[in-house]
């Protein structure tokens, strides 16, 4: 759990990044041999492509980073629980473990709304631990569209 911690903190910098950008601030980090090897954070707004998301981004990074695009002895630590997108790229990727912040009632698919990086139909199944530096993540997001919210 200490090692999951540290690696949250990492994700957090990564969103705090978005933040910075006036993006949604959601980070990830891939993590393989107890090292960050990838990084990514929230484009979306900026990028003004539906794929930017923070996971996806470290995804691809580890990718380049490992040489394959397997990534099964990696763990991806992300600030929000992954929408399906993200979850089917995890599962398409065979990342080991995903390690999430806060779980999201509208998209999560690690289990909030549906499992898909558990559904035993697909060929690969992710381990999932939830809520690590929870209070910490859900409170990026609250704060976030809570300022967001009052400019309007």
């Amino acid at each position: 759990m200490e090692k999951d911690v540290v690696f949250m903190k990492e994700a957090i910098k990564q969103a705090k990044k978005a933040e910075a950008m006036k993006e949604v601030p959601i980070g990830a980090v891939v993590v393989y041999e107890d090292e960050v090897i990838a990084a990514g954070y929230n484009i979306r707004e900026s990028s003004q492509t539906t794929l930017s998301h923070a996971e996806l981004i470290a995804i691809e990074k580890a990718n380049q980073i490992i040489g394959s695009w397997r990534l099964e002895d990696c763990t991806l630590y992300v600030t929000l629980e992954p929408c399906p997108m993200c979850a089917g790229a995890i599962v398409q990727s065979r990342i080991k473990r995903v390690v999430f912040g806060a779980p999201d009632p509208k998209a999560g698919c690690a289990g909030t709304l549906m499992n898909l990086l558990q559904d035993g139909r697909f060929n690969h199944r992710t381990e999932i631990t939830s809520n690590v530096l929870h209070d910490e993540c859900s409170t990026l997001l609250t704060d976030f569209f809570r300022k967001l919210r009052g400019k309007k």
